[in-house]
């Protein structure tokens, strides 16, 4: 019993030790993280950020793309040139069109066929073919040539025939547009010079965008053109026909301030047109009122500017097919003024009053070249007689 009892104390004082190692080792794992050792290195190496990371084993590998910078570096900021406008090719446009025109006219057709297709002939009714006629603004001595001629064939022929009657009545309107005037538009390069058109009118029968269209219509025909902007006394003209330009890549040339001289800049116009060795140059002027003296013979000085370059080639005038027998005034004191070679007829797809063609052609003896049938960029068209007659019978 004596001999156990140091043995028992030898025990306790071994487990006491074990027990204290072990909780002391336990600390020390929880108050510090054993980092593993650092990699071998090759001599002269200095550590860096990374040098203990393993290579992911599924990472794609990449090589470095070699990019070739430009010799200089500028702050200017790169300007992408815009899209330009493809126009419509403008031969045959009026045929495109001829359902548009025949939804306005189609009135002026139907009423001369239901007339013409009655079973009886009499006075009165030509008196209500010849105030259909007058109607449509075609004019008293057109008006009354073609139902004298109706007249006639009817009497001859003796027929009610609806188809027959409507082809007498499409030559007729024909006859009295009349084919034979020359409708080209004269915008051929002369020599060392451009062809120069001035396009003039009263305000508001869409004189600036008429000739926004028409460089549409040439640049569609492969022209170089350049655009002058004469109409200064209208804030906003000048800015409306760049627009216009821009569109198409056409240069519009213009004055810096409002109320410039607009001979001045016609003059200029013409003068860049020259130098870029352009097609044509499309002046426009200010919508001018018929009867400000002052203001026509304005027109008349940016006429006699131009012409210090060379003759001009067309002088178009705009008229609204709506205005009837007042537009036939203003055709008539602009032609006394700047001698119209051409006409154009804007909103010529709202009314039925297509025989102001006729009238107008009549009282200046100048054919009308372009009509306008919308507010589509691309809706004026060259003027064609039988695509324009055929719309209004069809």
């Amino acid at each position: 019993m004596e001999l156990l009892d140091p043995i028992i104390a030898l025990v306790v004082l071994l487990a006491v030790a074990v027990v204290g190692v072990g909780a002391a080792l336990l600390t020390r794992g929880r108050g510090r993280r054993t980092l593993p050792p650092a990699p071998p290195t090759a001599p002269g190496h200095l550590p860096g950020v990374g040098d203990d990371a393993e290579v992911p084993r599924d990472s794609p590998t990449r090589t470095v793309d070699v990019v070739e910078l430009p010799d200089t570096v500028t702050d200017e900021p790169v300007v992408l040139e815009p899209a330009l406008d493809r126009p419509e090719p403008a031969a045959g446009r009026l045929v495109r069109l001829r359902e548009r025109l025949a939804r306005s006219n189609s009135a002026l057709g139907k009423g001369l066929l239901a007339l013409l297709s009655r079973d009886t002939l009499d006075e009165g009714t030509w008196e209500e073919v010849e105030d259909t006629l007058l109607l449509a603004d075609i004019g008293v001595d057109p008006a009354t040539e073609i139902v004298d001629s109706l007249r006639e064939r009817v009497r001859v022929l003796g027929t009610r025939e609806p188809e027959r009657l409507r082809e007498m009545l499409r030559e007729e309107l024909i006859r009295v547009v009349d084919p034979g005037m020359d409708r080209s538009l004269k915008v051929e390069r002369h020599g060392e010079r451009p062809a120069v058109v001035l396009v003039v009118g009263v305000n508001g029968t869409g004189k600036t965008t008429t000739v926004g269209k028409l460089a549409r219509v040439l640049v569609a025909q492969d022209k170089d053109v350049v655009l002058g902007a004469a109409d200064t006394f209208r804030a906003a003209a000048a800015d409306q026909l760049q627009t216009w330009g821009d569109r198409v890549g056409v240069p519009t040339v213009r004055s810096d301030r409002d109320g410039a001289d607009p001979a001045a800049v016609a003059f200029d116009a013409v003068k860049t047109g020259i130098e870029m060795e352009a097609d044509v140059v499309l002046v426009d002027t200010a919508g001018r009122l018929q009867n400000k003296a002052g203001l026509m013979d304005e027109l008349g000085k940016v006429k006699r500017v131009v012409e210090k370059h060379g003759p001009v080639d067309e002088v178009l005038l705009v008229l609204d097919a709506t205005t009837g027998q007042n537009g036939m005034q203003q055709a008539r004191v602009f032609s006394e003024v700047v001698h119209v070679t051409g006409i154009v007829l804007t909103k010529l797809d709202g009314t039925a009053k297509g025989g102001i063609v006729v009238a107008v052609q009549r009282a200046l003896g100048v054919p009308v070249k372009l009509i306008g049938l919308g507010e589509g960029v691309d809706d004026l068209a060259p003027f064609e007689v039988e695509a324009f007659v055929d719309a209004i019978v069809s």
